[in-house]
């Protein structure tokens, strides 16, 4: 939704400039002194970030403890990661916050667990109940 608004706006404001490249120009002067680039975007938080930035967490913690215990599904856990940077990771700065929470996820399992113990499965259920009722209340409450 956000996108799309964005991507409305950006094309209403295109509209006076394309309406311009179909006259013919006079030959610009060059400039005298070069300008500074723009500053970046600022990058503001959404209100659902909290909540995106546990969820990255947790499928950090089940990317590492899916893949020790040997779990048929542990390839999907950093594919899911990547899907969710590559959704909402629209800025640098909010894409190394997602993806810091995830590196926190795995690198708090691998420093702890070497092997797969009845408590790192008990944990990976955990975080699969818990990510679902993330997922589900972020769909539910923003869409998407």
């Amino acid at each position: 939704m956000r996108r799309a608004i964005i991507l409305a706006a950006c094309l209403v404001a295109a509209l006076p400039a394309l309406a311009q490249q179909a006259k013919p120009k006079a030959p610009a002067k060059p400039p005298e002194k070069e300008t500074p680039a723009p500053p970046p975007p600022v990058d503001t938080p959404a209100p659902y970030d909290r909540d995106l930035l546990r969820l990255s967490e947790i499928i950090g913690a089940l990317s590492f403890l899916r893949e020790l215990c040997g779990n048929p599904d542990a390839p999907e856990w950093p594919a899911r990661m990547k899907a969710l940077l590559d959704a909402e990771g629209t800025s640098p700065g909010r894409r190394d916050r997602l993806a810091g929470a995830y590196n926190r996820g795995y690198g708090g399992y691998a420093v702890t667990y070497r092997v797969c113990t009845p408590s790192a499965g008990e944990a990976a259920t955990r975080y699969i109940a818990e990510g679902e009722r993330l997922s589900v209340a972020l769909a539910g409450r923003f869409g998407g």
